[in-house]
């Protein structure tokens, strides 16, 4: 029997609510994996699949405009 999980699944979904983002870049700046980017003004969430869920960004936020969920 193989115990390994398949490649595609993702240890968490990061939510970001752009309504009480400012955008200050502190989740970015926090991010090991560097899962997060400031595009155009705009938080992004480039890279789901590199999220390891520690959390760091949700924690971090000043504004708890991120939430991590760990599938």
């Amino acid at each position: 029997m193989n115990d390994e999980q398949p490649a595609s699944k993702k240890p968490a979904v990061i939510r970001v609510n752009g309504s009480w983002c400012k955008r200050c870049g502190i989740c970015v700046a926090f991010c090991p994996k560097d899962v997060l980017e400031i595009n155009e003004g705009n938080l992004e969430v480039a890279r789901p699949d590199d999220c390891i869920a520690c959390m760091l960004c949700e924690l971090r936020c000043p504004d708890f405009a991120i939430t991590v969920e760990k599938e």
